[in-house]
């Protein structure tokens, strides 16, 4: 699987060119997603396969709306806070 929309440049571009921080806010972003998502769809009766819960709600992945928020400017970071979890796990 590759990144194709976005391009992976505009994302990098967007998160210091450090692949390591694209990866780590795309998926914090993801989780949050799913989070979200299951949390409405627990009150539902009727319980179906997780990814076809996401798929159906957004018609993407998570991790794929995670990368479009990136690239649209809607999702960002503070870099420092990034940087003082960083090394808290040194």
């Amino acid at each position: 699987m590759s990144v194709i929309k976005p391009e992976i440049d505009s994302l990098l571009e967007k998160t210091e060119h450090n692949p390591f921080l694209l990866c780590s806010v795309a998926s914090k972003r993801a989780c949050d997603i799913n989070n979200m998502i299951h949390s409405q769809h627990v009150r539902v009766n009727e319980i179906r396969d997780f990814d076809d819960i996401t798929t159906g709600v957004s018609g993407k992945d998570t991790v794929s709306c995670a990368m479009e928020e990136i690239d649209n400017g809607t999702l960002s970071y503070v870099k420092e806070d990034f940087d003082n979890a960083i090394k808290k796990q040194e």
